[in-house]
């Protein structure tokens, strides 16, 4: 069975072959229950809950050189220019072409990114910071990237990702991604699931050209939690002091942040479950209220 005939059986999803998800009813309350087992885990640290805008500001991400690292994957957020006539042309002729393109005229210039990834906005809004002790933060976002191909609930264009994320130093933040994990176990041996934790890598463009793909390789900073070995469903990421010196956050010695995050795409999740435990959300792990 293909997981379009898997998921058309799976009440309360809808799928669209651009690669966008629809949840309602039993599915969608599942969901949101299942995000609040993962926003639990952040009470440990008394994480600061975040709620950031969709788009982020293309220097904030050209800090970080995503563009270069990520260029297959980002989604711009673009407008039309406001010029009249560039508006009445667009309006006047047919906007939607028959197979379903946009025939767009003169865009605006483009400065903004839709969120590729949810812990992004965090680093960002601590630039030029010194910390005087660890910092903890919590933020689910809307997410965007773009892929090859997509598959339902496993591979999206827009999902849903809950991060936990942790700035501190070298072993505060290391401290903290093994403490995290440990509870991911735990939830797992509730769920009844069996996953493991893999080294990984991030999706780089023409990786072999990239040294931070060729760094992953020699020091495994990312570890994915992998269902069937090939879906990763949550990950767990040490970024030494990268976003540290990228957006000048220090310790109060003096020195660059280090920071660590843990991830989770719920749509893979609601995947798995469906694979492990068929389309009978009754017969899915009690994950409570």
């Amino acid at each position: 069975m293909t997981p379009e005939q898997e998921l058309a059986q799976l009440p309360g999803l809808s799928w669209s072959s651009n690669g966008t998800a629809t949840l309602s009813g039993p599915l969608l309350s599942y969901a949101e229950r299942l995000d609040a087992r993962f926003l639990a885990l952040s009470r440990r640290w008394e994480a600061t809950q975040v709620r950031f805008p969709l788009v982020i500001p293309a220097p904030n991400l050209d800090r970080i050189d995503y563009f270069r690292s990520f260029p297959h994957l980002a989604t711009f957020a673009a407008s039309l220019d406001a010029d009249d006539e560039n508006l009445e042309a667009f309006r006047d002729a047919t906007p939607v072409a028959a197979d379903g393109h946009l025939r767009l005229t003169t865009l605006a210039p483009v400065t903004d990114v839709l969120t590729p990834a949810a812990c992004y906005p965090i680093y960002s809004s601590c630039a030029g910071q010194t910390l005087t002790a660890p910092r903890y933060f919590t933020t689910s976002s809307t997410c965007f990237r773009r892929e090859t191909h997509y598959v339902p609930l496993e591979r999206q264009w827009s999902f849903t990702m809950r991060e936990i994320v942790c700035l501190g130093s070298a072993d505060e933040v290391r401290h903290f991604r093994d403490a995290v994990t440990t509870d991911i176990d735990a939830l797992l041996d509730e769920f009844g699931l069996k996953l493991p934790w893999l080294p990984a890598a991030d999706p780089f463009f023409r990786p072999e050209q990239n040294p931070r793909y060729v760094m992953q390789q020699v020091d495994p900073t990312k570890h994915e939690l992998t269902f069937e070995g090939r879906l990763a469903v949550a990950s767990a990421n040490l970024h030494h002091d990268a976003f540290g010196k990228a957006y000048e956050i220090e310790r109060s010695e003096g020195h660059p942040a280090h920071s660590a995050c843990v991830a989770f795409g719920l749509e893979r999740w609601l995947a798995t479950f469906l694979k492990q435990f068929g389309n009978d959300l009754s017969a899915w792990p009690d994950i409570g209220p």
